[in-house]
């Protein structure tokens, strides 16, 4: 497996209520595969769908299963060395950190910041490899 270079978008996320909906629509118009992955669900969500593309061997993207509408969005997110040093970095360039660093039980960890024009993007780290 390769892995992105580090400062490059290198994952997507769609949040939706209606992640039926978000599957079969996103499948139809790209041919995007959906799978399930119920062991590293997102905080603040009541599940998590990792989306593949035809042909790729790993996921690039994931589905947020939201409670209500006000958590619909879609985002990129950019691989970095040091999730707290992005976020202070951000602020620091002048946007904000819009939700603090979090973790999975697996040890990803991101964080969801904004740029000057409220624009909100997330950065993360993936788990180390055991």
């Amino acid at each position: 497996m390769t892995i992105p270079a580090f400062n490059t978008v290198a994952w997507f996320q769609i949040g939706t209520t209606a992640p039926e909906e978000a599957r079969r629509f996103y499948g139809d118009l790209f041919g995007w595969r959906f799978d399930a992955d119920a062991g590293s669900t997102v905080p603040g969500t009541e599940g998590y769908d990792l989306v593949g593309y035809p042909g790729a061997d790993v996921p690039s993207g994931g589905l947020a299963h939201e409670r209500d509408a006000s958590g619909a969005h879609a985002m990129f997110l950019v691989l970095v060395e040091d999730v707290d040093a992005a976020c202070a970095q951000a602020e620091k360039s002048g946007g904000k950190v819009a939700a603090s660093t979090m973790a999975t039980a697996k040890g990803l960890r991101f964080a969801y910041l904004e740029d000057p024009s409220g624009n909100r993007f997330g950065v993360f780290t993936p788990p180390v490899p055991s």
